[in-house]
């Protein structure tokens, strides 16, 4: 009963395991089965895998060779631009210079511009003031010029006038009885020398007698006598009619003043006429008579 048993259980176990064997066999080849085409489904992705890293790997050299010629690019591009900053660093700073150099000198022309805007302001003032002087004296060269000619006139009438004196002197004069340093001066009241006509108020006449011979020497009277360029005698209130003799020849004088005088070896004399009415301008003459002959004389212009 047991051995039966026995053989029961080991049929049974038996049994199992045929079908352990059985269900592992199916399930080994389906799994097999599913190895196989799983296999089968990767052989042909490692093949697609083995494609794809061979053209990976193509593309990765092809990759490198760019990063290198790029590299080399870029080195040549890093020096390039080196090169470059450096040359732009060295532009800026001669720009900068240039700059301040532009500035200082734009300082300087716009100084140098305005001094020389200044000096020509001065130049044309002073050109200005220069052609106005100039103006005057054209104006004061043509009155000079003028008066040169009116004085050259008025010299030569002095000139005639004194020649005429002179040679009057020389007639009238007794050779060893007549005056030197012969003066004559116009007075205004204040006793000050002028020559304007309005002004003149005195007449002072002074002069020298010289080694005087005894037989002229002793009272004699003096006449003062004053004439205008015509030989009109000026006007007086009280004229003096009087004579003088030269060379035996009598001369009618008319005078403003007559003066007694002592005559002397040497002396010096001076007759005064204060006038009574004032004299226009022009030329006169005066001189200084005695009854035997005429002295000294000069000629003079009032203004």
């Amino acid at each position: 009963m047991k051995a039966r048993q026995g053989l029961i259980i080991l049929a049974v176990i038996l049994g199992i395991l045929l079908i352990v064997a059985a269900i592992w066999g199916f399930n080994q080849n389906s799994a097999r089965k599913a190895l196989e085409s799983e296999n089968t489904e990767l052989t042909g992705t490692v093949e697609d895998l083995e494609e794809l890293r061979s053209d990976l790997l193509q593309e990765v050299d092809s990759l490198q060779q760019e990063f290198s010629l790029l590299a080399e690019q870029n080195e040549e591009l890093q020096g390039t631009l080196a090169s470059a900053q450096e040359t732009i660093a060295k532009k800026e700073v001669a720009l900068r210079n240039a700059k301040a150099q532009s500035s200082s000198e734009i300082n300087n022309l716009r100084s140098e511009i305005q001094q020389l805007l200044a000096l020509k302001g001065e130049l044309e003032s002073n050109i200005y003031a220069v052609q106005a002087e100039n103006d005057s004296l054209r104006t004061a060269m043509g009155i000079l010029e003028s008066d040169l000619g009116a004085a050259r006139d008025e010299n030569q009438t002095l000139a005639n006038l004194n020649k005429s004196i002179q040679e009057e002197v020389e007639r009238l004069t007794l050779a060893n009885f007549k005056a030197t340093a012969f003066q004559v001066d116009l007075e205004q009241k204040n006793e000050k020398v002028t020559t304007k006509a309005r002004r003149v108020r005195t007449i002072r006449t002074s002069f020298d007698l010289t080694n005087v011979p005894p037989e002229y020497q002793g009272l004699s009277t003096l006449y003062l006598v004053i004439t205008d360029d015509k030989g009109t005698p000026v006007p007086a209130v009280n004229p003096i009619n009087a004579q003088t003799v030269v060379n035996n020849q009598k001369m009618d004088i008319i005078a403003v003043k007559a003066k007694d005088v002592d005559i002397t070896e040497n002396q010096r004399l001076s007759m005064v006429y204060d006038l009574e009415d004032k004299l226009a301008a022009g030329y006169y003459r005066v001189a200084i008579y005695t009854d035997i002959g005429l002295l000294g004389a000069s000629s003079l212009r009032l203004r």
